[in-house]
């Protein structure tokens, strides 16, 4: 039996900040942001969003009443979460009208945990085929205004319906996977931003994706001539492209300028959204999918996930027959024609406004056409509506 991603979805806010504009407010050279990190722009998170309302803007636009019956697991992959007990799953629960009798947690490991939810997804799906399980990736990038990291901050969520003989691909059971205690990345509770060492995290990145490249070819008798993509987690969209880089002498020339065809159209949708951590890796999924024509039902594509302190892992997928017909194909394109550029005042008013505290607050819900928004805090919890 195969099981498999049979839906994806995608959301991110309704505001971006220009790269250039940043730059040139920041003091830097464009192609420092533009070629050297490899963004163009990134999304911006308003107030009255959260990683709780994104998830369940991303899941609400691809799910049918029959799928909201079936599900049996809700897993929310996140770094950015709302409460230290209650996970973003049973929000989402109930935001969705989800099916009562499922069970909803909450993961947490860097940008890795939406792989792992992925798998307990796939795994859970092979013992009960009849079952349907949602997983959400859901987060926001923070570094802080005027930082090292602030170009790479961004903000969304990928929702994915994984089931029984999926639609879009199926999950292989070829996986490796590693851990190691690293402090290139971490966000204590008392902070809303994280701490980097950037560098130290990009090298760990691609050590990790080495190590786990020649352990997965070991493991499974494969080569990169096997693959007609491989897709990266994305912090940057540089970094991927290093780490590719670092293999693609093991295969022809023709190869390696096709394996950089795909990687490009992997990345369309990150340049323009930014850092979005669990997320990452599935954006750059679906950027691949909707913007590589010459990809086919068979095709195998792999994929690096990485969360920084650190875990790392290696997979593959198999595209199915008609893959392309259940994409919801406008849903980035018709996102970014209709969401709002901002000003760097503009921008900085919004990055502070979001730092919320435990008291009483009513947000201004008007500027936000989302279906579900945060309306503010009362009695220290978290104030939910569909609109």
């Amino acid at each position: 039996m195969q099981v498999g991603i049979d839906k994806m979805s995608f959301f991110a806010p309704n505001y971006y900040l220009d790269m250039v504009d940043l730059a040139h407010a920041r003091g830097e050279e464009p192609d420092k942001f533009l070629i050297g990190i490899g963004q163009s722009e990134q999304a911006v998170l308003p107030p009255t969003q959260d990683v709780v309302t994104m998830g369940a803007n991303a899941a609400d636009q691809m799910l049918t009443d029959a799928d909201r019956a079936e599900i049996q697991e809700i897993i929310f992959a996140t770094e950015s979460g709302i409460d230290q007990s209650k996970s973003g799953a049973v929000y989402v629960q109930k935001l969705l009208g989800l099916n009562r009798y499922a069970r909803t947690i909450e993961l947490k490991q860097a940008c890795y945990s939406g792989t792992y939810g992925l798998m307990q997804a796939r795994d859970y799906v092979t013992l009960h085929p009849e079952a349907k399980v949602l997983v959400i990736a859901s987060d926001v990038a923070r570094y802080g205004l005027e930082t090292g990291g602030e170009v790479t901050q961004g903000a969304g969520a990928v929702a994915m319906l994984v089931t029984a003989n999926p639609r879009i691909a199926t999950l292989n059971q070829d996986n490796v996977f590693m851990s190691d205690d690293i402090m290139d990345f971490w966000r204590p509770n008392y902070s809303t931003t994280a701490v980097v060492d950037g560098k130290f995290s990009s090298n760990v990145y691609r050590d990790f994706f080495k190590e786990l490249w020649e352990r997965y070819q070991t493991q499974n008798q494969k080569s990169l001539g096997d693959f007609e993509a491989f897709v990266f987690h994305l912090p940057f969209t540089k970094m991927g492209l290093k780490a590719l880089r670092d293999v693609l002498p093991e295969v022809s020339e023709a190869k390696q300028a096709a394996l950089m065809d795909a990687f490009e159209a992997s990345r369309v949708y990150n340049k323009k959204i930014g850092n979005l951590y669990t997320g990452s890796a599935y954006l750059s999924l679906l950027s691949l999918l909707q913007n590589d024509a010459s990809l086919q039902a068979g095709d195998d594509i792999a994929l690096f996930s990485y969360g920084s302190g650190a875990e790392g892992e290696i997979f593959s997928l198999t595209l199915q027959p008609n893959y392309q017909d259940v994409l919801l194909t406008q849903q980035l394109p018709d996102l970014f024609k209709q969401r709002e550029k901002l000003s760097i005042a503009a921008y900085e008013e919004m990055f502070n406004a979001g730092l919320m505290s435990g008291q009483d607050r009513q947000l201004d819900v008007t500027h936000d056409s989302a279906n579900f928004v945060l309306t503010g805090i009362q009695a220290q919890q978290r104030q939910y509506i569909k609109q």
